[in-house]
């Protein structure tokens, strides 16, 4: 029987009454008390542990690759014990760069079966980018898949830390290219260093307590560096426990029962981002799902894969969804299996909730919010109230405090007196147990985001009276171009080493089929000293290809600050936006 639609309030005290899944409980961790998940696992090998019980059902389809969470699970415990021999221990990095692979998801749950911290570096960083992310973290092994090792190779001198490199064929068929070997680097293809599968040995046991390190995934903001934010076990725990929770509230409001159906999703965010590794990996993992990755995301590709593997879940980055939508042959392929359609994480057409249920009537929509800094999903909206407010972010889940305060206010915590008004737009602050204790030997840094227990969003955001986030502007001009974070802090560091650029600016203008254009604006020493050919082709080798700025502008004048000196990218944006530049 379907049961009755229910409101999101009806369902949400129901799946978090005593004895229900979703139950709360009060913690203290480190002085500071949360609300937490009372049926959240302990640790996240414990999630992997439990993924043993679905035994041969399919988690993984990668490019012809298959694997079952049997297969998945012998090779992860297998992986483990390679690192232990190693020489890894507990608390040690070890560091992923590459695609979307099956043996990157083996390597991350072998880390963490070892007792080590996962670092996922970004695939599409420059050479020196990488060699930043392996100095910072001090991973002393790293697996990565052949672009990345022949990307990295320049660099292995500058590598102080780093002591194994495990390789990843491009071809499962055949054995890595290991190149030249170094003298103080280890090199071994992936099949080679993880050796038979032992069928017979689980994962190590050791003791892995829930505020033990788990991963650190990089982010960035107004500095030049990322910066890697340490999340615990517990706040990834904490984290798949609150999508399940929003997931569950979404199918129950729209009178949909779900609760058994499997879930099959066509995973477009990059492992390296928290999203892809904690909302699409981790989840699955915990829920017996399977994932279907692509080498690289194509629109029509994607729409094949959906019919074939019936897919019942699509979505990431709002581009994603809109790219599919726009395919001139979407009309041509089934698409009936789509359940859910899912994004987040960039700015959202306010008409684009009413096309995704026009076109795939049958689907949930759903919009949510989330940083790294606090483990991926604060708040999600769907189903119909997202088509009721199709600019909110949703009500945050259970665990999650938020509120917003004068952007100005510069004290610890939030207080009932420096609260701003319902509906009146300040900086967003989050408190929860899925906040991440902060960022990766940077102590500076982390006691100006964190404080007791909450993280500093920076994102500008208001709350109506009902509890509903809206975000008016993302915090630190971070762009997303084709689903990719762009920071412009690390674009413009480059562009100001050019002799002729006196300042700069590097915004993000919408742009309905990559998300968001890329674009500089540059302030000349002197009029005619470069021309922005040349601005561009200097620029072109110090970044990755995502962050390119697609346009350039040389503006005859200094760039719009602030008393305090800093540039007001918004008017920039406008300015641009509506041609008066």
């Amino acid at each position: 029987m379907i049961p009755r639609a229910r409101t999101l309030l009806e369902v949400r005290a129901e799946l978090t009454g005593p004895n229900e899944p979703f139950e709360l409980v009060d913690v203290e961790v480190d002085g500071v008390s949360f609300r937490t998940w009372k049926n959240a696992p302990a640790n996240l090998v414990q999630i992997l542990e439990r993924s043993r019980t679905f035994a041969d059902r399919e988690f993984i389809v990668h490019e012809g690759q298959r694997l079952t969470f049997a297969e998945h699970y012998w090779q992860a415990a297998t992986m483990a014990r390679r690192l232990v021999a190693t020489g890894i221990a507990r608390g040690d990095r070890v560091a992923i760069a590459a695609r979307n692979l099956p043996q990157g998801i083996v390597t991350f749950w072998g880390a963490l079966a070892a007792g080590a911290t996962v670092a996922p570096l970004n695939a599409w960083w420059t050479s020196e980018e990488l060699a930043y992310g392996l100095n910072d973290s001090a991973a002393t092994v790293l697996v990565v898949d052949e672009e990345r090792l022949a990307r990295l190779r320049k660099q292995f001198n500058n590598l102080v830390h780093l002591r194994h490199i495990v390789v990843i064929s491009d071809d499962p068929a055949h054995a890595a290219d290991l190149g030249k070997p170094h003298d103080v680097i280890a090199l071994r293809g992936f099949q080679d260093f993880l050796g038979e599968i032992d069928c017979t040995n689980p994962v190590p046991s050791l003791d892995i307590g829930p505020d033990h390190d788990a991963t650190i995934f990089y982010t960035a903001g107004t500095t030049s560096k990322p910066k890697g934010a340490v999340a615990t076990h517990r706040n990834s725990v904490v984290s798949v426990m609150s999508l399940a929770f929003a997931n569950r509230c979404r199918d129950l409001a729209a009178g949909i029962d779900t609760g058994t159906a499997r879930e099959v999703t066509l995973l477009n965010i990059p492992l390296f981002h928290v999203t892809g590794a904690l909302a699409g990996l981790v989840a699955h993992t915990a829920s017996g799902g399977a994932l279907v990755t692509m080498r690289h995301f194509d629109a029509g590709r994607a729409l094949a894969l959906i019919e074939r593997e019936r897919v019942t879940t699509v979505g990431g980055v709002p581009t994603i969804v809109q790219q599919l939508l726009a395919h001139p042959d979407v009309k041509k392929f089934d698409l009936t299996s789509i359940r859910s359609v899912s994004y987040g994480g960039a700015p959202v057409p306010e008409d684009l909730p009413a096309r995704v249920k026009a076109a795939l009537p049958r689907a949930i929509t759903s919009n949510g919010y989330g940083l790294t800094e606090t483990s991926a999903l604060v708040a999600q909206i769907s189903g119909e109230d997202y088509l009721a407010h199709p600019t909110s972010c949703g009500v945050a889940v259970p665990v999650c405090d938020v509120c917003v305060v004068p952007e100005s206010f510069d004290g610890p915590e939030p207080n009932p007196t420096t609260l701003c008004a319902p509906n009146v737009a300040g900086e967003l602050w989050v408190k929860g147990p899925n906040v991440v204790r902060g960022y990766w030997r940077k102590p500076q840094a982390t006691s100006q985001t964190f404080s007791r227990g909450w993280v500093r969003t920076g994102d500008i955001a208001r709350v109506s009276e009902d509890g509903l986030i809206y975000i008016v502007e993302r915090s630190k001009d971070m762009i997303i171009h084709r689903g990719e974070n762009v920071y412009p802090s690390m674009v413009e560091v480059h562009l100001s080493a050019h002799p002729a650029i006196a300042e700069c600016a590097v915004i993000g203008l919408p742009d309905e089929e990559e998300g968001e254009e890329v674009v500089a604006v540059v302030v000349l020493r002197e009029e005619g000293l470069a021309t922005i050919e040349e601005i561009a082709d200097f620029l072109r080798p110090r970044v990755a290809s995502f962050e390119m700025p697609s346009r350039f502008y040389v503006r005859p004048f200094a760039l719009p600050r602030n008393a305090q000196l800093k540039i007001l990218k918004r008017e920039l944006r406008d300015a641009l936006v509506h041609e008066d530049f």
